[in-house]
């Protein structure tokens, strides 16, 4: 298996390349439908013959007859392709966002799965690329990456991040505190932790904190995100020690495009939990095994966790940190988060 395999492939399909996805079962040869236009479709299917590749919970939307149950978000399900099939069709067949422009779709007939596993693990790079999770799907041709299902699972491995430099980084919550940088070589994000205060044998104060581009940076009131970072530095400074850190897991893991496609959903209605089901993916994809591993690699083997979030303690325990404590954060609501917290409390079991 090699990670680098599915670094390339990832390089592809966000360029709208064709790539080959292979699994025990068999291969797929794939082209990303947010990343097709009708050039590059037509070199890719000279016969307009190429299926359609998407989520059991798209499917779902769709009303496909043979319908599976749409709790994993990795389950595939292969749209027979029409004539009448373009690529502004697949788009609208792809994208939820689109499902008010565009009410009526079909009818659209499924096709068995030659390859389930390969789809599968298709999907999940899809994830890790951060594009919608739907493909034009043959079984032959060239392509320009081929990637198999352990290289992708190699890619995801948070065994491989490293500390990459540290240095002393003064803070509007702590003048004394250090940033540590953290690198993968299979991938290009990097993570960082905050330490605040004098380190001693106590347990720290520890922070798990996903990005948030639209709340950290620039003030969203969709979210308590941005609130929620500059509360858990106070109270992290506040205690004897402790560690903020900064996971670039953005959308809960799905990506920023993503995330924002699921902002237009709950624009249309959706709570966060629905919008990201109908978007494809997980209610929640993050990793915190790389929060693990940024702890290892800093000596720390137990933590008070500031969370309102029990999935993230049981999450990190199962990844080998003892959690000491739960320390909730407490902030108040504003009149564009107050449905996103009560969906947090009453879908996701955060406790507010």
């Amino acid at each position: 298996m090699s990670a680098r395999a599915a670094a390339r492939a990832i390089d592809a399909l966000r360029r709208g390349w064709a790539v080959t996805v292979r699994a025990a079962d068999g291969a797929l040869r794939l082209m990303a439908v947010e990343g097709a236009d009708a050039v590059t479709l037509g070199g890719f299917d000279p016969a307009g013959e190429a299926d359609i590749l998407i989520s059991a919970a798209r499917a779902q939307t769709l009303k496909l007859a043979n319908q599976i149950a749409a709790a994993d978000p990795d389950m595939p399900v292969l749209v027979a392709r029409a004539p009448w099939i373009d690529v502004d069709v697949a788009t609208a067949i792809s994208d939820p966002v689109l499902d008010l422009a565009s009410p009526l779709k079909g009818p659209f007939m499924a096709r068995p799965l030659a390859a389930p596993l390969a789809a599968k693990a298709a999907l999940r790079l899809a994830r890790l690329a951060g594009i919608l999770p739907a493909y034009f799907a043959t079984a032959d041709g060239e392509s320009e990456a081929e990637v198999s299902a352990a290289d992708i699972d190699a890619y995801d491995d948070a065994v491989h991040l490293d500390i990459a430099t540290r240095a002393r980084l003064p803070v509007s919550a702590s003048e004394t505190a250090e940033i540590v940088a953290f690198r993968s070589p299979d991938e290009p994000r990097e993570h960082v932790a905050l330490i605040v205060g004098q380190r001693d044998s106590s347990p720290p104060v520890i922070r798990l904190h996903s990005e948030c581009l639209t709340g950290d940076v620039l003030g969203s009131l969709k979210c308590d995100c941005g609130p929620q970072l500059h509360e858990a530095l106070h109270q992290i400074a506040d205690s004897k020690w402790g560690i903020l850190l900064y996971l670039r897991q953005e959308g809960r893991g799905i990506g920023l495009v993503n995330k924002l496609r699921a902002y237009a959903l709950q624009d249309q209605g959706f709570d966060t939990v629905d919008a990201n089901v109908r978007l494809g993916f997980a209610i929640d994809a993050r990793d915190f095994s790389v929060a693990a591993r940024m702890l290892h690699l800093l000596g720390v083997g137990e933590v008070r966790l500031l969370t309102n979030n029990p999935n993230k303690v049981t999450g990190l325990e199962a990844a080998g940190i003892k959690v000491a404590e739960r320390l909730p954060i407490i902030l108040p609501a504003n009149p564009h988060n107050e449905r996103y917290l009560a969906t947090k409390r009453d879908r996701t079991g955060h406790q507010l």
